[in-house]
C-alpha cells in the first residue's frame, strides 16, 4: 500500500493535500482522536475521525496497538503540541489488538518487563528511539570510514583462533553430542568433525583485520563478536557486534588520533539527525533519576554528555599518571572507592569515571598499560613493562574504545604466545605477516552496543540490542 511516511506529515508544507497513513494506534480517545505512530518518528500524529461515519462496531476495534491505514486531509491542528493532523475520510483496520491481551499499554512498563516482551517493545517510544538511533550510527560508522578511505573487510565469524587468549568461546561442532568419536586416549577425535579440528565463534576480527591492512592500508571491520562469559551483569552480551579499524604504517598517537575523532564524528551524527529522539530519551532519563539518591545521578544530561565529547578535546594521560592521580584523590584517602587502586591492577568503572567526570571533565585516553594486563599483540614499549595501549574513557561510561599499536617484531611476538600459551601453530598465519614486509600498525576496538548505551543513555546493555543473548537465555 503506497502511503506517506508520519515523519514527512508534521511540518506545515503539505496542509491541505489528501493523504494515506498507516502505522499502530498508540491511543483513541473521546470516540474522536487517535494518536498514530508508524516508527518513522518519535512524534504521533493525530487523526481526527467523525463518530458519526464509522459505526461503533469499528470504534471498538480501534485499540491500542491495532494496525490500521487512514485516508484523509491533512490539516492544521487545533491542538497543543502538534502542527498537524488528519481529517479522515476513509479508514480500514488491518489486524486487531485485544486489550485484554495485548501487553504493551499506555503506561509505564519496567525494563524487566519489556525484555520478556522483546518481540513486542519496538512498539514503545523507548525502543523506536533507541532503535532508530542504532540504525543511524550504523551508517555513521560505515560512512566515516568510507569517507577517510578505508575498506569494510568481511573477517570469519567461525574462527579456529582466540584473540584474546581468555579461552570464553563458543564451540562450534556438527559432531553428535549423544555419541561423540573419541580418541584412543579418551579425548574428543576433533579430527572427525566438520573442520577437522576445533571451531570456535569469533571474539574478535581484529587478528584477520590486521592481515588485511597490510595489503589495503586502511581497514575496518563491524560484524558480530561472541563471548562465552557466564556474567548477568548490565555490561556483558554473549552476542555483540564490535567495529575495529586496523592502519598500516601507524603508532599508538595515530590511533588516538582516529579513535578520538570517529568518537566524535559519529556523535556528531547523533546530535544532528536524531534531535527528536535524543530529546525523548533525556527527559526519559531525567524523570527516572529523579527517584535516585542525589549521588547516583548523572551531573551532566544525556544530550549534555554527547556535547560534552563532541566538543571536547580528549585529555591524554598514561596509566601511570592515571594511578598516581587516583591515589592522590578525595575519594582515595577517604575510602570511597570500592576497588582498590595500585599500578598493575586494572582501573575499575569508578576509577575511570572519577577521572573524566571529576578531575579533568573532558573525554580521557589512557595509554602505556602494564603488559600484564593486556593482550598478547599489543606492542611491547622500551621500558619492559608497559605496552602500547590505550583507553578512551567517556562521562557515564568509562572505558568505550580500546585499542594499541599491535607488535611487529616476530622474535618478541613469539616470546609473548609463550608467556600467554597460545600454540603457534594456532595463529602461525598471525605470525607470518610479520616475517615478510612488517611494519608497524594499530588499531582498536569499539563494542558497538557500548557505543549505543553512551549516546541512548540506556543503563542496560540488553536494552540496545534488539534480541539480547545471556546465560539461559536464547528467546526469539
Amino acid at each position: 500500500m503506497k502511503h506517506d511516511p508520519i515523519v514527512e506529515l508534521l511540518d506545515e508544507s503539505r496542509i491541505g493535500q489528501e493523504i494515506v497513513v498507516c502505522g499502530w494506534i498508540r491511543t483513541f480517545r473521546n470516540d474522536t482522536f487517535i494518536a498514530l505512530n508508524d516508527g518513522s518518528t518519535i512524534k504521533n500524529l493525530q487523526l481526527v475521525i467523525d463518530r458519526e461515519h464509522f459505526s461503533d462496531d469499528v470504534r471498538k476495534r480501534l485499540t491500542t496497538g491495532a494496525a490500521i491505514s487512514a485516508k484523509g486531509e491533512l490539516v492544521a491542528s487545533q491542538g497543543k503540541g502538534q502542527t498537524t493532523e488528519v481529517k479522515v475520510t476513509e479508514l480500514e483496520i488491518h489486524g486487531d489488538a485485544d486489550p485484554e491481551e495485548f501487553p504493551i499499554q499506555m503506561k509505564r512498563h519496567t525494563m524487566e518487563f519489556l525484555r520478556e516482551k522483546a518481540h513486542l517493545r519496538f512498539r514503545t517510544s523507548t525502543f523506536s528511539a533507541v532503535f532508530r538511533i542504532r540504525h543511524g550510527m550504523t551508517y555513521a560508522v560505515h560512512k566515516y570510514f568510507h569517507e577517510n578511505g578505508f575498506y569494510n573487510v568481511h573477517t570469519p565469524i567461525i574462527t579456529g583462533s582466540d584473540a584474546e587468549g581468555a579461552g570464553e568461546m563458543f564451540r562450534v561442532t556438527t559432531l553428535d553430542l549423544n555419541d561423540v568419536p573419541k580418541t584412543e586416549d579418551g579425548k574428543i577425535d576433533v579430527k572427525q568433525d566438520f573442520f577437522g579440528k576445533e571451531a570456535n565463534l569469533t571474539v574478535s576480527g581484529q587478528l584477520e583485520a590486521e592481515l588485511a591492512a597490510m595489503a589495503l592500508g586502511k581497514v575496518y571491520t563491524f560484524g558480530p563478536t561472541f563471548r562465552a562469559e557466564n556474567s548477568n551483569t548490565s555490561r556483558h552480551l554473549a552476542e555483540f557486534w564490535m567495529i575495529e579499524p586496523e592502519v598500516a604504517f601507524a603508532d599508538i598517537v595515530d590511533n588516538m588520533d582516529l579513535a578520538e575523532d570517529f568518537m566524535q564524528y559519529v556523535v556528531k551524527y547523533a546530535l544532528d539527525n536524531y534531535a527528536d529522539d535524543l530529546e525523548f530519551l533525556d527527559q526519559k532519563e531525567r524523570n527516572d533519576e529523579k527517584s535516585k539518591p542525589q549521588n547516583e545521578r548523572n551531573e551532566l544530561s544525556l544530550i549534555e554528555r554527547l556535547k560534552f565529547v563532541a566538543e571536547n578535546n580528549f585529555e591524554r594521560i598514561t596509566y601511570t599518571e592515571a594511578i598516581d592521580i587516583l591515589r592522590n584523590s578525595k575519594p582515595f584517602k577517604k575510602k570511597k572507592f570500592k576497588f582498590p587502586v595500585e599500578w598493575g591492577i586494572d582501573l575499575q568503572s569508578e576509577h575511570e569515571r572519577f577521572l573524566v567526570e571529576k578531575h579533568f571533565k573532558k573525554p580521557v585516553i589512557i595509554t602505556d598499560y602494564p603488559a600484564s594486563i593486556k593482550a598478547f599483540y599489543m606492542r611491547q614499549n622500551d621500558d619492559g613493562k608497559t605496552v602500547a595501549a590505550m583507553d578512551i574513557l567517556v562521562p557515564g561510561i568509562g572505558e568505550i574504545i580500546g585499542g594499541s599499536q599491535r607488535e611487529e617484531r616476530l622474535d618478541i611476538l613469539m616470546e609473548k604466545c609463550k608467556e600467554f600459551d597460545i600454540p603457534e601453530e594456532h595463529v602461525w598465519w598471525y605470525l607470518d605477516l610479520r616475517k615478510f614486509g612488517s611494519a608497524k600498525h594499530a588499531g582498536f576496538g569499539l563494542g558497538f552496543e557500548r557505543l549505543i548505551m553512551f549516546v541512548t543513555g540506556m543503563t542496560n546493555i540488553r536494552d540496545v540490542i534488539p534480541f539480547p543473548r545471556t546465560p539461559m537465555n536464547a528467546e526469539f
